[in-house]
């Protein structure tokens, strides 16, 4: 493990904007490297091997996890694998940059466990459940269903709010990213 990296995490329900707002901080500090989660599932229109996720088969994550290559890992639904692989982690400490995660909220409080102080977890939370559906239903990627399980599964995570280091409210994106970019700097500066 490397001593000078940090992790920053960053968790939210689907489509409270953690995605935006990490990508927004990536543009903004060089010393942040993004970690590219493993998952089973299948590839979306426009995604990339090894830039978006690292795309395995069921079979291939079981495999991985079996012999203990990842940090953390999830069975988000039945079959459905996310995890991050610890040669990824590895990959980015030996650049000399600090890891930052786009994670669920289980990943996100398992890495802050394993990595305690060296680990800074952000919740992205959005301002109600209502405005969530509104941005949900406005991104066209899933079905009504989906939505539907989206938001009961987003009730369930924004109760975990309160075990991460931080919360910011994403009701006004640029605030948000003034927010985040603070809190960012802040803990690698400590």
């Amino acid at each position: 493990m490397h001593s000078n990296g940090k992790l920053i995490i960053f968790s939210a329900p689907s489509g409270a904007g953690k995605t935006t707002i990490v990508k927004h901080l990536l543009h903004q500090n060089l010393d942040l490297e993004f970690s590219i989660s493993a998952c089973s599932r299948h590839k979306r229109e426009k995604e990339t091997e090894g830039k978006n996720y690292y795309f395995l088969t069921v079979e291939e994550f079981k495999e991985k996890l079996k012999n203990n290559e990842f940090v953390e890992w999830e069975e988000v639904y039945k079959d459905h694998f996310y995890g991050t692989l610890k040669s990824e982690l590895n990959r980015i400490w030996e650049k000399g940059k600090h890891v930052i995660f786009d994670v669920d909220v289980v990943g996100g409080l398992n890495l802050k466990n394993q990595y305690k102080d060296q680990a800074l977890a952000i919740f992205i939370l959005p301002p109600s459940l209502k405005e969530l559906e509104k941005r949900l239903n406005k991104r066209l990627t899933d079905s009504s269903e989906s939505i539907k399980h989206r938001l009961s599964k987003a009730e369930k995570e924004m109760k975990y709010a309160e075990k991460f280091d931080k919360i910011i409210i994403n009701k006004n994106l640029n605030q948000a990213y003034k927010e985040a970019i603070r809190v960012v700097k802040e803990f690698i500066n400590s």
